[in-house]
This record gives C-alpha cells, structure tokens and sequence, in this order.
C-alpha cells in the first residue's frame, strides 16, 4: 500500500460500489475480534455437534482468530450473493411430489467456489489500482473462517436460530465470501437479531436437527448425511429424509424473513439439467460417466457417485410404492458397493420388496 493513502472512508464507497458491479448484493466490513463467536464454536466441537467433519476442529483456533490464519490481518471485507435461481421449480411442489428428487436450492448451478473467489480477486485488483499492492487473501466457504460470525459482525445479517444468516432485506438464501486485508478500513456496525419468538425453523426441522436456538447438531441434519457423511445414512433419519437426495432448504423454505428473498440476476446460478425437479428413478438409472458429466462444474460432484447412489436409493425407499420403483432399486441390489447395496436392501424393505 502506498504510504501517501490514507484517504479510507472514501475507499470504502468505491469498494462498496465494485462490489455491486461485481455482482455482489452485500458489502460490509468488519474487525478480527470473535472472542464471543469462538467461545460458541468450541462449545459446539465440544458438544461433539460437528460430527465426523473433523476439519472443523483441525485448525484449532485459527478458524476464530483471523490474524493468526493470515498473519497482517486487520479488518475483512464480507460479501454476500444471492443464489436462489428465478426459473427453478416451486420447492414445496417437489417436495410434496414422492417421486421426483429434492435437491437443495444452492447446487442447481454452478458451482460458487472459484465465481466468488475470482470475483473478489477482481474487488482486490481495483484496490489495489486505488492504494497500490496491499496484503489480502480470499475465501469463500474454502479455509478455516468464521464466514458467518464475519458476516454478522460485518452487518450484513443476523446469525438466526438455524445458524443460517439472515437479511431483513434479502432473507437468507445467498453465499457468503470474504477478503482478509491488512487496509486500517472503518468499520461497519453489526447486525442486530430479529428472529425474536419465532421458532419455525426449529418446529419444521425434518429430523429435529436444531437441538435449541443457535444450536444445531449436525448428526441429526439432512444436510450433513447426504453431504458431509461418507458411511452409511442412520436408520433412524432415512425416512424423514424424504426425497431429500442434496442437502435440504426447510429451516430456510419456512422462515419468515424469506418472505423478502431476492432471486439471483446471475445466469451461473439457473437450473442446470433439470436438477430443479428430477425424477428420481431417471437419475437413479445415471452411469458413473453420466453423473460425472451432468455435475460437471457444480457442488454436487463433491460427494462422488457412490453417495449419490446411496441418496437416491433412501429417498426411493420413500417413494410412492410402484413397479418402475421397485424395479429402479432391483436393478442396483447387486451393485459392486456395500453402501449403496445396504441402503438399496433397505428402500426395497420400504416396499416389502424382498
């Protein structure tokens, strides 16, 4: 940075203002602080609430102490970017149809690692061209941070009893991203809570995940099952799973404050594939190569083939009890994988099919 700089309130309007051309919906500013936030997360490690994501305590205290993951680390620019698609199918039709597959709102497109790293690499190029070269480092969803606890302190939403952020103004369907930057950058005031009494998220929970408010467990999410978990699906939550085959969206779907969600302007985001309302039977029927090839570029992709197959083949145990069905989990009985024959032998169970 250049030592003649100094002018940083106005360099907080320009930043303000890239980020909008950038595509970016929200833009605040915060400092490295989280003492409150980092007795929470240990509190949580130690409830054992993060299940078998062992990154999540890997780290140690780094995830909460932004200058010791990026040493120079003074403030962090928080960013936020609506995701849910304009064109995609009613979430509550296909929830309530049995036979089509749900898939959460934020894998329908592309994938927003590397679209919201690269285009916060574009904000730090412009400020760079402003103060010349400064100490910065890009993250979204991607390193050991508290996006959240950033976000909030940031004022760009509130952490509600879900854990999700919240925006009066936008809800709660956007990404979050952030820049570590050693720029002495004003800071913007936090977020206040405004879920007040409300408990919809909690009530409407499939398998009752939000143990209390501000806490889940995710060995009881839908989400970590069907994304974070490698091994087999508890019996116990397969059939509040539903025809949840990625992630799920119902603490976000019935939260008020969505009422006033903004649908994404950006083409990276629309429906890929149809994945907004697939039959389950069709995707079930998918080779390697075909999952491969349709979740080219997209999150889905993460969880690899054999969990896809295991997804589809609990949420096909809960599928309307009809011939092509029955005959779809048939053919995948003696498949090479133990997982997905386990979870197969149990969706056929389902139908007293064997």
């Amino acid at each position: 940075m250049s030592a003649s700089f100094s002018d940083f309130p106005a360099l907080v309007e320009d930043i303000r203002a890239w980020a909008k051309e950038l595509g970016f919906d929200g833009v605040g500013i915060s400092d490295t602080r989280l003492d409150e936030y980092e007795v929470r997360f240990i509190n949580w490690l130690n409830a054992g609430f993060h299940g078998e994501m062992h990154y999540m305590s890997r780290h140690g205290q780094t995830r909460s102490r932004p200058e010791e993951l990026i040493p120079g680390t003074v403030r962090i620019i928080s960013v936020r970017m609506n995701y849910q698609p304009p064109d995609a199918r009613d979430e509550e039709e296909v929830l309530a149809d049995r036979n089509l597959a749900y898939i959460s709102r934020y894998a329908l497109g592309r994938d927003y690692h590397r679209l919201i790293r690269k285009r916060l690499q574009k904000l730090a190029e412009r400020i760079t061209a402003t103060t010349g070269p400064f100490g910065y480092r890009a993250f979204t969803d991607s390193a050991p941070v508290l996006e959240k606890a950033l976000a909030e302190k940031a004022g760009l939403g509130w952490i509600g009893k879900h854990t999700n952020l919240i925006s009066r103004t936008s809800g709660s369907w956007f990404f979050l991203g952030e820049l570590y930057t050693d720029l002495p950058l004003p800071v913007d005031a936090s977020s206040e809570d405004h879920c007040g009494t409300c408990t919809t998220c909690m009530e409407v929970c499939p398998t009752q995940a939000i143990v209390g408010p501000y806490q889940l467990d995710a060995r009881r999410c839908i989400s970590y099952h069907t994304i974070e978990l490698k091994g087999a699906i508890p019996v116990e939550f397969r059939k509040a799973m539903g025809n949840r085959i990625f992630g799920c969206d119902d603490c976000q779907l019935y939260c008020p404050w969505n009422r006033f969600g903004e649908k994404s302007t950006l083409a990276d985001f629309a429906v890929r594939h149809h994945l907004d309302a697939p039959h389950l039977v069709e995707l079930f029927a998918w080779s390697e190569a075909e999952f491969l090839d349709k979740t080219q570029g997209s999150a889905i992709r993460r969880i690899g083939y054999e969990c896809w197959l295991r997804n589809i083949a609990v949420a096909l145990g809960n599928a309307e009890s009809v011939p092509e069905v029955i005959k779809a989990l048939q053919a995948r009985l003696n498949h090479s994988s133990a997982l997905v024959r386990e979870h197969v032998t149990w969706a056929l169970q389902q139908h007293d099919a064997l």
